[in-house]
């Protein structure tokens, strides 16, 4: 199902976006080494019913998973890059982490995910790899607007990981999101200018360019969610949720400087 959204959910959409934004930059200033995976759920189930929003992660069972995911937000660290299932975890220094939160305000969504470092870095690449991420997402952002194919969006994403030596998975990667998380279309974070789905003003997109240091396979976990890299290697994700305007691309999940 592709949604063309009108101008009040739009606006349903800045205000869920905004909340994304806020809880993800509360979890990345609050965390610290020591901080357990479950405090960051616990923080976030805090903050989204507080707020009268609703999780879309909670009751999200899809073919990919092992039944109801059960929590609020998901957490990744170190080798894990998607889906990440909160655990009894104390996060140490230099993990390199990425949350990725969902929810709804006013039966619209947002989604929005991003990686960063415990305590003092340990890993020369990581923050150069977690920097082509965001490069690559606002190369797709930039891309985005009316008329333009999806495409366009990918290859601008794509040429961005590329470029940067990565290799580039294609069993996931960014979707439309509308009155549910995930819909269509697809938005792979490679592919061909001049291709697929015609953008129009009131789409609303979820770009989400990932990565992982040396491999382009993934691993699933004993848990049924969480999806690491084949070898071990280190990973980064950067994701917003944008909306397709008369002009180009509003970014809906801008968190705070």
């Amino acid at each position: 199902m592709i949604e063309i959204l009108n101008p009040a959910e739009i606006s349903h959409a800045r205000t869920s976006g905004a909340l994304v934004a806020n809880i993800l930059h509360t979890v990345k200033t609050r965390a610290t080494v020591g901080t357990n995976l479950l405090e960051i759920d616990q923080w976030a189930k805090e903050m989204i019913l507080d707020a009268g929003a609703t999780s879309c992660y909670v009751d999200y069972a899809p073919s990919f998973g092992s039944g109801p995911f059960g929590h609020y937000i998901c957490t990744s660290v170190n080798d894990a890059v998607l889906h990440g299932l909160p655990h009894d975890y104390a996060l140490v220094d230099g993990d390199l982490v990425t949350v990725d939160l969902a929810l709804l305000t006013g039966g619209i969504a947002a989604d929005s995910a991003l990686s960063f470092i415990v305590g003092k870095p340990r890993h020369a690449d990581d923050i150069a790899m977690i920097a082509t991420t965001e490069q690559a997402l606002q190369a797709g952002i930039d891309a985005a607007g009316p008329g333009v194919r999806i495409g366009d969006i990918s290859f601008a994403m794509g040429s961005v990981l590329h470029d940067a030596g990565y290799l580039i998975n294609t069993d996931f990667g960014g979707h439309g999101i509308g009155s549910t998380m995930h819909q269509d279309p697809h938005v792979s974070n490679i592919g061909r200018p001049g291709r697929g789905y015609t953008l129009r003003p009131g789409l609303m997109l979820a770009l989400e360019p990932w990565i992982m240091a040396d491999t382009d396979e993934l691993i699933t976990d004993a848990d049924g969610w969480t999806l690491r890299s084949a070898t071990g290697c280190r990973t980064a994700h950067s994701e917003h949720t944008i909306a397709i305007t008369e002009d180009g691309a509003e970014i809906l999940t801008q968190r705070p400087e």
